[in-house]
């Protein structure tokens, strides 16, 4: 991952003091995840040009994970981008390595600190699914002139189309320390919020301390800062959340809040002419189009699938694809089960449910459960304990043996992560092969995207979706199964439905 920062502004090299790094030398900082390194390719007093590159170490980066789940698939925490694109790993560093000079200190030159000066950045791989034209829409309000070309998956195979990638090259007079908090709030909005560590109410105060909102009292010398008046806001504060829709709405309320205070003017008592009464936090309206409200989307097809369980009178359960253990938390509460068992094909995945699990049972977490891949255990009858779910490492595309013998199973959106040439597999090991008597499976509506207002026409909810199926195609997909494999099938909504699009989960629920 390469930064590049060039000035014109003479002397040129007055970008030393700026960074707080020498001109003379190459210095290297070591991170969690690898080696960043800060040098000069040239330093005249016309031209001054400091780069900024990490190395990351993959197998370092897997060492410090704990709770992080990588995509769904085994060999993606060692086979990925992130050692060659601008990801969160790169802000991360950015925020420690130039921590002085985003904050806009400089004890040798605070004059220059304070002044626009002519910047050229480039980025040679940034991601940016959206495209180049996402990249114009966020950098262009902020003062910036765009160069976003598409970097080819393979410039001697000219076929095979542009990657997901951008070379990104910024151009414009701006503060030294307003042009890198761009980069540390837009960078991760372009990558898609898939950060490499767990984001937290802590995330809110970093985006608003980022983009020059107050925080904690602390207001920035523009008033309410870049991020309160950038015309995409929401987007970009969705997008940087990860989607947490709570966290983004007390985002979206504060900036929103900056900047009725910066533009009202000062009545002498603490607040505006004609607005809200000082102290009073402005409202985001709601939208019941957004995916995740109060509760979750997540948690109503967690609560849904439960409830069919219920209905069918399922008193054993396979959770094909369990990732972290959210559903598996609710089943090992259902005193009617007499069995659960969670698969999935990430180790990582596996402990995260594990630990899931564990501190459910027990406020400080101490283990109530056997090891990890212990042999299931069952109640004996009258008892009134829970079920102490089995968890196992497998994949739902290969024939196991140990996922027979289960009353029930549940593909709580998986299939969308599997390549369609994978789905005929994926069939004949559940419908054929386990074969229990209800399979239930949720996958997303793609027809309710439109409602998301961080998704861009075409763009998936998830980077390792590999397709979406509108409510014909998953209908269609599975009558055929139903019919293929001696199954009778009906379809159920999730989530707040459009009298339009439909929910924004669709539900198939397979019985014998």
């Amino acid at each position: 991952m390469l930064l590049t920062i060039t000035t014109t502004a003479q002397p040129a090299t007055d970008l030393g003091h700026l960074l707080h790094k020498h001109p003379d030398k190459a210095q290297s900082f070591e991170q969690s995840f690898g080696t960043a390194h800060v040098f000069y390719p040239e330093a005249t007093d016309e031209r001054c040009t400091a780069a900024l590159l990490l190395e990351v170490d993959p197998q370092a980066l897997l060492r410090s994970r704990t709770s992080v789940s990588s995509p769904d698939f085994a060999l993606a925490q060692y086979v990925n981008d992130r050692p060659y694109a601008s990801s969160s790993l790169f802000t991360v560093a950015l925020g420690k390595v130039l921590r002085s000079a985003i904050r806009g200190a400089s004890d040798r030159r605070p004059q220059l600190a304070r002044t626009p000066i002519p910047l050229v950045l480039h980025l040679p791989a940034v991601p940016c699914h959206p495209g180049p034209e996402r990249a114009r829409t966020l950098f262009e309000p902020l003062g910036w002139t765009v160069e976003a070309a598409p970097v080819p998956l393979d410039p001697d195979l000219p076929g095979w189309g542009d990657s997901h990638y951008l070379s990104l090259t910024l151009t414009g007079t701006l503060r030294l320390s307003e042009a890198l908090s761009h980069l540390c709030v837009l960078l991760p909005a372009m990558e898609g919020g898939h950060k490499h560590y767990w984001v937290d109410s802590t995330e809110i105060d970093k985006l608003l301390r980022a983009g020059g909102a107050p925080v904690d009292g602390v207001v920035d010398e523009d008033g309410a800062g870049w991020l309160a008046g950038h015309p995409e806001r929401a987007w970009i504060t969705r997008r940087y959340l990860v989607r947490r829709e709570k966290y983004v709405r007390t985002a979206l309320a504060r900036l929103t809040e900056a900047e009725d205070g910066a533009s009202r003017p000062d009545d002498g008592n603490g607040g505006g002419n004609g607005g809200e009464a000082a102290g009073t936090a402005a409202v985001v309206p709601s939208d019941p189009a957004v995916e995740e409200r109060e509760p979750s989307l997540a948690d109503q097809r967690a609560g849904a699938i439960t409830a069919v369980l219920g209905a069918e009178r399922a008193t054993s359960v396979i959770d094909l694809g369990c990732g972290g253990g959210r559903l598996l938390e609710r089943l090992v509460r259902d005193r009617s089960l007499e069995r659960v068992t969670g698969v999935d094909v990430h180790l990582g995945s596996l402990e995260t449910a594990h630990r899931r699990l564990c501190e459910g049972c027990h406020p400080d977490g101490r283990g109530r459960h056997r090891s990890l891949f212990a042999e299931p255990a069952t109640r004996s009858e009258g008892s009134s304990h829970r079920p102490r779910p089995e968890l196992l490492l497998g994949s739902v595309v290969y024939r196991d043996r140990r996922f027979q013998g289960h009353d029930a199973a549940v593909l709580m959106e998986v299939v969308e992560h599997l390549d369609p040439s994978r789905l005929p597999a994926m069939e004949q090991v559940v419908f054929g092969d386990a074969a229990p008597r209800v399979v239930v499976v949720t996958t997303p509506n793609v027809e309710y995207n439109r409602h998301y207002e961080g998704l861009a026409e075409g763009e998936f909810r998830h980077a390792d979706h590999r397709f979406e199926w509108t409510r014909a195609e998953f209908a269609a997909w599975a009558d055929r199964v139903a019919d293929e494999h001696g199954y009778t099938v009906r379809h159920l909504p999730v989530g707040p439905e459009h009298p339009e699009t439909g929910a924004p989960t669709q539900m198939g629920v397979f019985t014998k």
